[in-house]
């Protein structure tokens, strides 16, 4: 069940290794430009974001995080109670099943049979609708993200801003280039206006 709350979610490893968005700012000459053929080529303005920092610090994955761990943990609460009531139900026919007539056992059992059969398909259909809320969570995380960055960026006209994380595909960056912070903070005060976890759960309505 846990594979349905893994958190660290694809959408983030590929933040962690790629290049979050590219866009063309300018092509007027900027301090520092090298001159190569006799042409001006504009100096790169790049920067990046800490991912793993982002999320730590991003109201709305920690509440999302929490949201799905909490239904996970009741979904096997709720699943541990039924198949500990279904085995006590098992173990009840089984002392009274010489005491049943062969049509009394064969019909007890079948549905027995189709007790636990069911109990299989809800726990399929509830990990499924788990991972189905997980995924559009994902979505939305990706897009608030990128809606933001481009954002800050008509502001400041970065060329690049990348996705930074240890052991990912960039594998050193100039602390002087780190925006995390700065990103977190307009994240945040989005998710704040935005109503945050009950503006979240309202638009599902």
């Amino acid at each position: 069940m846990n594979n349905n709350t893994s958190l660290i979610w694809n959408i983030v490893l590929t933040l962690a290794v790629a290049v979050l968005f590219f866009l063309h700012f300018s092509n007027k000459p900027e301090a520092g430009s090298a001159v190569v053929d006799g042409q001006v080529v504009p100096g790169r303005r790049t920067v990046y974001v800490q991912v793993d920092s982002l999320l730590t610090n991003y109201d709305f994955f920690k509440e999302t995080k929490k949201e799905l761990e909490n239904k996970n943990f009741q979904l096997e609460n709720e699943l541990n109670t039924k198949g500990r009531s279904l085995q006590n139900e098992v173990a009840f026919f089984q002392q009274k099943a010489q005491t049943m007539t062969p049509e009394q056992a064969r019909s007890t059992e079948a549905q027995l049979m189709k007790k636990q059969q069911d109990l299989v398909a809800y726990r399929d259909q509830a990990a499924q609708a788990l991972g189905q809320e997980e995924a559009k969570k994902n979505e939305q995380l990706y897009k608030n993200i990128r809606s933001y960055i481009e954002k800050y960026n008509k502001e400041n006209g970065y060329e690049y801003v990348l996705g930074y994380s240890l052991g990912g595909g960039i594998l050193f960056a100039n602390p002087s280039l780190d925006v995390t912070q700065k990103i977190i903070e307009g994240l945040n005060k989005e998710h704040a206006a935005s109503g945050g976890a009950k503006a979240d759960t309202t638009a599902k309505k």
